[in-house]
């Protein structure tokens, strides 16, 4: 899983700071050197359209790497396998 978090992290699409709910948007905005108003309107206009736009968002939070490099999932995964 490991080498899977580090091909993740090395796409260089992190989530943004300027956040409304998970940053996803705000990181894809700072990739593509756009303002996150255009991002967010894209969203809203996918989301509006019968597809999974909750869920490839849900999806990019849980693997996108945040300003400090970690991934939500990763840490979900290590929380969860050092239970006894």
């Amino acid at each position: 899983m490991e080498k899977f978090f580090n091909t993740v992290r090395g796409l260089g699409l992190k989530r943004g700071p300027q956040r409304w709910v998970g940053g996803v948007c705000g990181g894809i905005a700072d990739k593509l050197n756009v303002d996150v108003a255009y991002v967010r309107i894209a969203y809203l206009l996918l989301s509006l359209l019968p597809g999974p736009a909750f869920v490839l968002y849900v999806v990019a939070w849980l693997l996108l790497p945040d300003q400090r490099n970690q991934i939500a999932l990763q840490t979900l995964l290590a929380r969860r396998s050092a239970r006894p």
